[in-house]
């Protein structure tokens, strides 16, 4: 198992009337992912456990795009990972953002 930690600075607040959401199911090929507002000092935290090593490149250049695409603040999202392919990653984050969106306070 691989732990990857990312941090990026955040613009934009998450606004849910949820404190979390949680997509995907960790299986082979596939991925769970938690997203939760806290705290984080406008940041958004990003950890991933992995069963696939040596793909930390191909994890930053995922979630930097995914940064540059959604600049949240105060969110955190821990990924546990089975070997997804980043076209899952992208999907279940989407996914996740969706869920967070759709309960809007």
């Amino acid at each position: 198992m691989e732990t990857l930690r990312y941090r990026f600075e955040g613009l934009q607040d998450l606004h849910s009337a949820l404190d979390h959401a949680l997509v995907g199911v960790v299986a082979s090929g596939n991925l769970e992912i938690l997203v939760e507002r806290l705290s984080l000092d406008g940041a958004m935290e990003i950890e991933i456990v992995t069963a696939a090593r040596g793909f930390g490149a191909i994890w930053e250049a995922v979630l930097s795009d995914f940064a540059a695409h959604h600049p949240l603040r105060d969110v955190r999202i821990s990924i546990n990972d089975v070997g997804a392919t980043p076209a899952v990653v992208g999907l279940r984050l989407a996914q996740a953002l969706e869920v967070l969106r759709e309960a809007r306070a």
